[in-house]
């Protein structure tokens, strides 16, 4: 079929013009199954909305972009695929970028994108310094903060989507206390980054009230790598330890243990247990079946996308208040109950 239209699609689909449109744009009102039917319709036929003659008679240029602290990061490698899928299908592209907050070059990768017309701009930090920053230039450009926040400090001006770290700490807590592992060393805690302090929080906290000791190794970097995982585990496995159990800030440090562990002779999780937090797409590999907490990465990427996507063509209906996602316990195989 030459020259696939929106109305060929609505005939197939046995729906209206509008329906197709509604579904293209993501509108909430179109079930999931028609949604998927239109969709795949679109896919087979090679539909393709005409996005020049709509950014021109829209005054939008259906780019999106997004600036993540760190691509080495199988996590944010993870959330650059979901929104660069999801942004597709409601007919946008992704500009994507990388830049620390901490390094001071954010705000002139705000002025790149704004200078390149994108429509709004999604920014991955849990830096203490990202609000302050995005108050700089959402006055000029619908804005989304992906990562941590102060929970005792919101910011009623910055719409902004996060996982809820604290939970995430007591959830892996409770779950190596149900094990029997009353001592345990948490490797990685940071403390220029809000997810990871609300990490440390929720999970020193329950471990506290659960009667629970804790070794804590610091990372005083402004990134969480395999080798600060491998360099913190060495250092471990060199003294004598009366811990069972390891929990790792994220997914990155705990395959730095891994490889350490694998160095020293030390069996996970005969000799000692490993749970992780992330939940990136390497941790179900076949030779590592890392326990982790799951970070939910893609829920929020969407969310986040959702929502500056609602600023940039409902910008009358603009909702300012955090989504804070909820993470959940993956169990694998590097954590088993305490001897």
């Amino acid at each position: 079929m030459e020259s696939v239209t929106i109305k060929d699609i609505a005939r197939m689909a046995g729906v209206s013009c509008a329906t197709v449109s509604r579904t293209l744009n993501g509108a909430p009102s179109v079930s999931p199954a028609l949604r998927e039917r239109i969709l795949d319709l679109c896919r087979r036929y090679g539909y393709r909305r005409n996005l020049l003659a709509r950014g021109l008679s829209s005054g939008r240029s259906n780019l999106v972009g997004c600036i993540l602290s760190d691509l080495d990061n199988p996590l944010f490698s993870d959330m650059a695929l979901a929104l660069e899928r999801f942004l597709r299908l409601r007919g946008y592209h992704l500009f994507l970028c990388r830049g620390r907050v901490e390094d001071g070059g954010v705000g002139q990768l705000f002025e790149f994108l704004i200078g390149h017309r994108v429509d709004g701009i999604i920014l991955s930090s849990s830096s203490e310094q990202a609000p302050e920053l995005i108050r700089r230039y959402i006055k000029y450009i619908p804005i989304v903060l992906q990562g941590g926040l102060d929970d005792s400090q919101p910011d009623p001006e910055i719409p902004s989507v996060y996982v809820d770290s604290e939970a995430g700490g007591r959830i892996a807590a409770e779950y190596l206390f149900r094990l029997g592992h009353t001592k345990v060393a948490y490797m990685g805690a940071r403390e220029n980054n809000y997810s990871h302090l609300s990490r440390h929080r929720g999970f020193t906290g329950a471990a506290e009230r659960l009667g629970m000791t804790v070794r804590t190794f610091s990372n005083e970097a402004y990134s969480s790598t395999i080798d600060t995982g491998y360099q913190f585990a060495r250092r471990f496995f060199l003294d004598p330890f009366q811990e069972t159990a390891i929990f790792a800030a994220c997914d990155t440090i705990a395959l730095g243990v891994m490889s350490a562990a694998k160095e020293f002779h030390v069996s996970i999780p005969e000799d000692i247990s490993l749970l992780g937090f992330d939940n990136t797409a390497y941790s179900g590999f076949p030779r590592i079946r890392l326990s982790t907490v799951d970070h939910q990465a893609r829920q929020v990427v969407e969310t986040a996308a959702d929502r500056l996507l609602a600023q940039i063509e409902r910008p009358d209906t603009v909702c300012t208040q955090p989504v804070r996602i909820q993470p959940r316990l993956v169990e694998r195989s590097t954590c088993r109950p305490c001897r």
